[in-house]
């Protein structure tokens, strides 16, 4: 995503919220609720919501999950929303299917819920999602694994390093965009595990954090020690998944891909740490959610999704050093430029 089409996105949705007087505005709470506050990209996501509601006069409150998959206390977090007298909720759940309720919950107290980067299930629980079309993110580090492998794709070893044996939908639809760019045939796209082609070694769950992704590693190079191609959920669990090769001598011969663009993840990719990675915007998430919320306690007006699809698409770019053609993306240097604006 370009920044002038970031800059005009967020103009426009001002717009809406321009008319809100000082002391109107100051009686508008927003809850901003996250998978963790440790999890860079969610760090990010808060800066967001923050300096956005800062502009605005809202008041912001920030809740987290212990872990990742910490649904229970996400659905604290809404239910202290509900009571606070909160205007709408920012969401980005970890229990896709099961936060549904708690998310009924607050619409019918009149609260605005958006889900950020994570589509509930199904997704219209929510009254809208500003997120990466996550399922392009994972189709375009399939498609660039598979170029840059070229004739040798075919004879590829694959491990899936998944999210959370929940499957939430941020997860499957990674997943499967990444094996449906790498050319495997998908079985049920709305979930992961059921594929039977003999290239994938295995899935293994993550959390989403280095040390899951370093034991999902060894657990499928006990499996299949000739794996040359990793799929990541995120960066995180890609670091972990690289120091569990490097420590048999493989981090040079396997292809890592992943999703998030964050700074970090950027400079893994600049030293090969990482090959290809997806980058997405939370700052622009956060900060349009709490523009929409702001608009939502004006007048009512909900935010429209983007033409063609049932979310508002905040944008993916593939990043890597080594191009491949066919597959649009940029290089780290303006991978860093953008990192997670």
């Amino acid at each position: 995503m370009k920044r002038t089409l970031i800059s005009a996105t967020l103009g426009a949705l001002a717009l809406g919220v321009a008319g809100i007087g000082t002391a109107q505005a100051d009686e508008i709470g927003a809850c901003l609720i996250t998978k963790t506050d440790t999890n860079p990209f969610f760090v990010k996501m808060k800066e967001g919501a923050t300096a956005k509601a800062n502009e605005l006069g809202i008041t912001l409150k920030s809740y987290a999950g212990k872990i990742d998959g910490d649904s229970e206390s996400q659905v604290a977090a809404i239910e202290t929303c509900i009571a606070d007298g909160a205007k709408g909720i920012l969401i980005t759940a970890s229990d896709t299917k099961g936060i549904v309720p708690a998310v009924t919950q607050a619409r019918d107290a009149g609260l605005l819920v958006i889900a950020l980067d994570t589509p509930l299930e199904p997704i219209d629980a929510a009254d809208a999602t500003f997120a990466t079309d996550n399922f392009l993110a994972g189709k375009l580090i399939g498609q660039w694994a598979a170029a840059a492998l070229g004739d040798e794709a075919g004879n590829a070893k694959i491990a899936m390093l998944d999210l959370a044996v929940s499957q939430p939908s941020v997860g499957v639809l990674r997943d499967q965009g990444f094996l449906e760019g790498f050319g495997i045939d998908l079985k049920d796209p709305s979930k992961w595990g059921d594929e039977d082609d003999p290239r994938i070694v295995g899935n293994e769950v993550t959390a989403g954090n280095e040390e899951g992704g370093r034991t999902a590693m060894e657990n499928l190079l006990q499996k299949d020690p000739g794996i040359n191609v990793v799929y990541t959920i995120n960066e995180p669990s890609a670091a972990g998944a690289f120091e569990a090769l490097k420590s048999v001598g493989r981090e040079n011969d396997v292809l890592i891909v992943s999703v998030d663009g964050g700074c970090p993840g950027v400079q893994n990719v600049n030293e090969g740490v990482i090959g290809a990675t997806s980058q997405q915007y939370p700052l622009l998430m956060a900060a349009l959610g709490i523009e929409a919320i702001a608009a939502w306690a004006k007048d009512g007006t909900k935010p429209q999704n983007t033409e063609g699809k049932d979310f508002f698409d905040t944008g993916v770019s593939l990043v890597t050093d080594k191009p491949v053609d066919g597959v649009e993306s940029i290089d780290t240097k303006e991978g860093m430029d953008k990192c997670w604006g």
